[in-house]
């Protein structure tokens, strides 16, 4: 018998009174099912729970039969009819509820109830799956999408994985090493390498190249890609000369990729080392409408640094921050916090600058030891930190430490006049996930962090331990 079909003429029949027409029942694989119509067109128009609520009232004089598991069916009428699948869904092999909800044409519904972000336990979060690359190179970036798939660049190659974590397929670009990666969608990446010229947009499902995207500098020599970043209507790419005496940022339009503007064009003359650091992280800040753009440059007398926040509508500047007693080992921002957290290159401390104070002569206010500050001793050279929603992660060597805001009743007033924020530390994941090669990139998508180590060909996901899957 066909997947669905009718026990009596005739088709989608259902056995209700004219006063329960609401109600409708139906067959799978010999067990009754009974719910509403409202609740089945939660599925989607295209979906085959779609069509049998719209079976009108004069063809209900019996149940349909869909030849399928009801033990399955049982979990997508629970995640129709709450958004969630029920616990005991955890027991089930999440390929076979893959394959059945593209069966019932409810993968999206699929795909929101396990990656949504709002799933995202970060004190809860240790390593629960290891997803090998092929070859011998070590990750160099990595980027993730908001439900959870992930692109993996190692040597000359993008691995991808769909949002499942289950599918890999993978694609060889024309450099020799990617150093900048970013998911503009679940099957469209943009790239860049700091020794090979323009920035690339590949189509990952088809591995081909779309577009290249090049900046004309005045000198006329190649032009490397420093770093990528992103807003909803906006690509950006910090772009060097060939030559190294020129950068500048480029804006594109997301959906067209055109360009929509060129802002801290800088050409470089003489020892002017300010202008001569290219932007090598870009944060769009979204609460704001502003670009943060930030670079280091080491030099004999040390680190010196930048972080400069643009308007892209005018291309101003509209705020600076010029980094010379310890200087950021990386840098980030986040909206929810409306701080800038950096890793101090010389001490490997947690810094904080609230974006109310950005314009204080010296706006840090130091998490750890300030003693480590002038040590010279560069504890904090490898050290990543990233913002996810309203937590901070701060990668040190092999262990990352979670930092989280404490929210106080009672705020006394700091010197420079703003309310006191007082920051705890935690260490992440069990005994078992602590240590290890160091970590050179955090990402995070959908209730998922993705986490690379040095010298590894493979990338971890730490998850929840309260997830089944």
């Amino acid at each position: 018998m066909p997947p669905l079909a009718r026990t009596a003429s005739p088709p989608f029949g259902f056995q209700q009174n004219k006063a329960e027409s609401n109600i409708v029942t139906i067959d799978v694989g010999g067990q009754l099912f009974q719910t509403t119509k409202q609740t089945l067109s939660l599925g989607g128009p295209d979906s085959l729970f779609a069509r049998v609520s719209e079976v009108p009232s004069s063809a209900q004089l019996s149940a349909p039969f869909i030849d399928r598991d009801p033990d399955l069916f049982s979990i997508f009428l629970s995640l129709l009819r709450t958004g969630n699948l029920p616990s005991k869904a955890k027991d089930l092999d999440l390929q076979d509820l893959i394959f059945e909800s593209q069966f019932y044409g409810v993968e999206p519904l699929l795909v929101n109830s396990l990656s949504n972000p709002s799933q995202f336990e970060a004190f809860n979060l240790e390593k629960s799956l290891i997803l090998p690359l092929n070859g011998r190179d070590s990750p160099s970036a990595i980027a993730t999408t908001p439900l959870g798939s992930v692109h993996v660049a190692h040597g000359s190659k993008i691995t991808s994985f769909d949002w499942s974590l289950r599918k890999k397929s993978t694609i060889l670009t024309r450099f020799n090493a990617v150093d900048s990666l970013l998911a503009i969608s679940p099957s469209v990446a943009a790239a860049g390498a700091t020794d090979f010229s323009g920035l690339q947009i590949l189509d990952l499902d088809n591995g081909f190249i779309k577009e290249t995207l090049n900046w004309e500098n005045v000198t006329r020599s190649s032009s490397t890609v420093q770093a990528i970043g992103s807003s909803p209507q906006f690509l950006f790419a910090s772009f060097e000369s060939g030559r190294r005496n020129s950068n500048c940022i480029k804006v594109y339009d997301i959906h067209t990729l055109e360009s929509v503007a060129e802002i801290g064009h800088y050409e470089i003359y003489g020892a002017e080392l300010d202008s001569a650091i290219p932007a090598t992280k870009l944060n769009w800040v979204s609460a704001s409408n502003l670009l943060m753009a930030s670079g280091s440059h080491s030099g004999p007398s040390g680190v010196s640094g930048n972080i400069k926040f643009w308007d892209i509508r005018s291309g101003n500047v509209v705020w600076e921050l010029k980094e010379k007693v310890d200087c950021f080992s990386d840098v980030t921002v986040s909206d929810n916090l409306s701080t800038i957290f950096k890793v101090g290159v010389n001490s490997g401390e947690v810094f904080y600058a609230d974006f109310r104070n950005l314009g204080a002569e010296n706006p840090w206010v130091c998490l750890g030891d300030r003693r480590k500050m002038i040590s010279g001793k560069k504890e904090g050279i490898g050290c990543k930190i990233e913002c996810h929603g309203s937590q901070v992660f701060c990668s040190k060597g092999g262990n990352i430490e979670l930092w989280s805001e404490v929210p106080m009743s009672c705020v006394k007033n700091n010197d420079d006049g703003l309310e006191e924020r007082v920051f705890r530390k935690n260490l992440m994941g069990k005994v078992k996930d602590l240590g290890g090669s160091r970590i050179t990139n955090l990402a995070f998508g959908g209730n998922k962090m993705a986490v690379t180590r040095q010298g590894q060909q493979n990338v971890e996901v730490w998850q929840s331990s309260i997830r089944g899957f």
